[in-house]
């Protein structure tokens, strides 16, 4: 395998980039969880945001969409949700 290649970059802003975090299935959960994303990218797209319970119920992910609209903007987002005490994986 090759390593030469660099990532691919992302071009700002980024439309519809998505950011998806785990935590552990709470009402509070997703309410803290979105009020990030309006701290951070207030413009994001309510009726896109999908969330999905564990099978057994104990975990929850939400996914929003949002106008990525650079490196320090994304930085500040996932440096917030990692803070949650629910939270246990952003992607």
């Amino acid at each position: 395998m090759n390593n030469d290649n660099p990532p691919p970059k992302i071009e700002f802003p980024c439309p519809d980039y998505p950011i998806k975090v785990l935590g552990e299935a709470t009402e509070r959960y997703r309410e803290i969880v979105l009020s990030v994303m309006e701290i951070h990218a207030p413009d994001f797209d309510i009726e896109k945001i999908t969330i999905r319970d564990s099978r057994n119920g104990t975990f929850q992910s939400v996914t929003v969409f949002i106008t990525a609209t650079g490196v320090d903007q994304l930085q500040a987002i996932f440096d917030d949700l990692k803070k949650l005490p629910e939270t246990r994986m952003v992607l």
